[in-house]
């Protein structure tokens, strides 16, 4: 079991980034994956989340619908989050992490049994944004 991410870095207001995440260990129907962040003095969020093999089964925090995408392309293992008018408060750090056996999804964010987070995550990727 492995995430590994990258494509971080420092953007201008309204320019576009994507983020990509290798996970290996975590090819298996019923499993999730997504996206989370956290800004400098705020608690972690979920941004965008999916069931690895449902690639029409997304979910996304109201702060990024219509502009972030999360893809999950089965043949590289590797996970994607497309942000596109990129915004100063988008700016935090940002995380790849996978949940096993999902049972439930909602705004951004996915569970496992009994509303359990994240079973991993990876190292993080700071994102900036500039005004």
């Amino acid at each position: 079991v492995q995430l590994v991410e990258s494509g971080g870095g420092s953007v201008q207001d309204g320019e576009s980034l994507t983020l990509s995440c290798a996970a290996s260990g975590y090819n298996d129907k019923g499993n999730c994956i997504g996206w989370y962040r956290q800004a400098p003095g705020k608690e972690r969020e979920g941004v965008a989340a999916m069931y690895i093999y449902e690639p029409g089964s997304k979910w996304y925090a109201d702060s990024v619908k219509g502009r972030f995408t999360i893809v999950h392309d089965t043949a590289k293992k590797t996970l994607y989050l497309q942000m596109n008018t990129v915004k100063p408060e988008d700016s935090g750090m940002y995380y790849c992490a996978a949940v096993v056996k999902c049972t439930y999804c909602s705004g951004g964010v996915c569970y496992g049994a009994g509303r359990r987070g994240p079973d991993h995550w990876d190292q993080g990727t700071q994102v900036t944004v500039s005004s």
